[in-house]
């Protein structure tokens, strides 16, 4: 090589660190502000491992309802304003749908999960099929039967296993989703099925949260380097990846192996497999579209549940008064039903407060923009990744006056269901933000409101949820602190909690007990129980 070359070899090999240096994880002009970038890493080393919308909280404070933080090239878009919120998700969602380039999530899934699909084909196959089998109507006339008995044994074993009450919130939701599902039931807290499925969501909950991997797709260098110096990354993600394949793929091959056996249950992948033929989808897309469902309609609702449960034994007067308004309603010969929805405001307003106080997801998922878009004179670059700050929103002082106390009057006045207040033209009716926005809203956003609404009716027209006692028949003060009572994953669901659980009439126990044999002969003997 001549000396001229190697001379001008050399100078471009300096230009491009001293432009790596000089612009790599700089705020670029006309982005949102946000706090000052380091070179290359940019605001990396601000995103904590766990917990970062904590972290995002003190932020908005000080650069307001929409900042950006730079990952190397990369950026992110942080939203806690509800008028901008609307804008870019919700009335731009055609260019605000995709997702995120993960590389880990994308191992684990091959791509086939409907949560980090782009909007493109299969994404858009999947939740055709999914709001075909969860629509309200469906749900309304089909499914609340199931979900009615599901909650009726809920309610049993609370009266059986009070020791386990964190669990039964966990078997309904489950149970219900997997006889929809597959036409498999959960019949015990200690169906297999169901503790691998709760295991895999701790295990996938955890590193889908911002900051628990090293950011690889900033970064792709840190592949290469020992994964002992980042929590070993690549070995939970390979494990998660086994646990997801070999669950999802089980659930799937004993449907298969039952339709050939003894024919079909008309459940939903029985459903989908008597249409593949034209629909074409591969046995690892089956998995996965199985799969998100059963995790999304297993993990949301008994979360929020707890998380009811929890202030209810905190909050004994919200107790008392969503009580009172059961009695006039219901008395002790029935438990509540779906049909009682608009004769109890109160329990409403109860049902979204659980959802506000402690969100299971603290800052949603992130969408990706597939355009630039210009939002109060400033610039979300295409390829940003926008997050919704949910629990910063669900805090807000201005909206919710004392919002750490759980106060259902937080919504009054707010009885309709989430769905119609999402698809409101003005963002200040929205409820909460708890399904998600735009075309990413949940599609099982129906049957979740239902599994809710049921869950917590019944429980407080049955028990009385109080403070646990010690030997000396003193209250055990309870933990409720969003730091240390729940967890700090992407999920975010309460840590066990005592509480003192008592029927509130022997009439009321007998009358579980009554519609418990009668759902198992109609409602219970149509699924397997494996």
């Amino acid at each position: 090589m001549s000396l001229p070359i190697l001379y001008l070899t050399a100078i471009l090999a300096v230009l491009g660190i001293l432009y790596v240096f000089l612009f790599v994880g700089r705020r670029e002009r006309n982005l949102p502000p946000g706090p000052p970038t380091r070179p290359i890493i940019g605001n990396a080393h601000l995103i904590p491992h766990k917990g970062a919308h904590f972290t995002f909280i003190e932020m908005a404070r000080k650069y307001g309802g929409m900042f950006s933080l730079k990952v190397g090239s990369g950026t992110i878009i942080v939203l806690n304003d509800r008028r901008i919120i609307k804008e870019v998700l919700d009335k731009n969602s055609a260019i605000s749908s995709n997702r995120p380039q993960s590389f880990v999530a994308r191992t684990i899934t091959g791509g086939d999960h409907l949560l980090i699909m782009d909007a493109g084909a299969p994404w858009r196959t999947f939740r055709k099929l999914l709001h075909q089998e969860f629509m309200a109507s469906k749900c309304d006339k089909e499914h609340i039967h199931t979900q009615n008995a599901e909650a009726i044994q809920m309610l049993r074993d609370f009266i059986l296993f009070p020791e386990e009450h964190m669990l039964h919130p966990k078997r309904y939701s489950n149970s219900i989703i997997m006889s929809l599902l597959y036409g498999v039931r959960t019949p015990s807290f200690n169906t297999p099925h169901m503790q691998r499925l709760y295991e895999l969501m701790e295990h996938w909950s955890s590193i889908l949260e911002i900051g628990a991997t090293p950011p690889v797709d900033a970064f792709p260098f840190l592949k290469f380097l020992p994964e002992r110096f980042f929590g070993n990354w690549w070995s939970r993600t390979q494990a998660v990846k086994r646990e997801m394949e070999s669950l999802y793929g089980d659930m799937l091959r004993h449907v298969m192996r039952r339709r050939q056996t003894s024919g079909s249950l008309k459940c939903f992948m029985d459903r989908v497999l008597d249409q593949n033929e034209k629909l074409g989808l591969s046995n690892h897309q089956l998995y996965f579209l199985g799969g998100v469902v059963m995790e999304g309609g297993s993990d949301t609702s008994s979360s929020v549940i707890n998380s009811c449960i929890h202030a209810l034994v905190q909050f004994p007067e919200v107790q008392k008064k969503a009580q009172e308004e059961i009695d006039r309603v219901v008395d002790e010969s029935r438990t509540p039903t779906w049909s009682d929805f608009a004769d109890l405001p109160y329990v409403t307003q109860v049902v979204k407060e659980a959802q506000r106080w402690r969100s299971v997801g603290g800052l949603g998922f992130p969408h990706v923009l597939t355009e630039d878009q210009w939002v109060d004179g400033k610039l979300l670059p295409k390829g940003a990744a926008i997050f919704t700050s949910v629990w910063d929103i669900h805090h807000d002082e201005q909206r919710y006056p004392n919002p750490d106390v759980f106060d259902p009057d937080h919504y009054a006045g707010y009885n309709m269901l989430a769905s119609e207040y999402a698809n409101s033209a003005d963002y200040k009716n929205r409820d909460h933000y708890s399904f998600g926005n735009g075309r990413r809203l949940c599609p099982g956003i129906h049957l979740g409101e239902r599994n809710i609404f049921l869950g917590i009716s019944k429980l407080l027209w049955a028990f009385e949820f109080e403070k646990a006692v010690d030997e000396a028949s003193e209250p055990i003060e309870t933990d409720i602190s969003p730091v240390t009572a729940y967890s700090q994953r992407f999920l975010i669901t309460a840590k066990l909690y005592l509480c003192k659980i008592t029927p509130r009439s022997e009439k009321r126990k007998e009358t579980i007990m009554r519609e418990f044999a009668e759902v198992e002969k109609t409602v219970f003997a149509k699924y397997e129980n494996v």
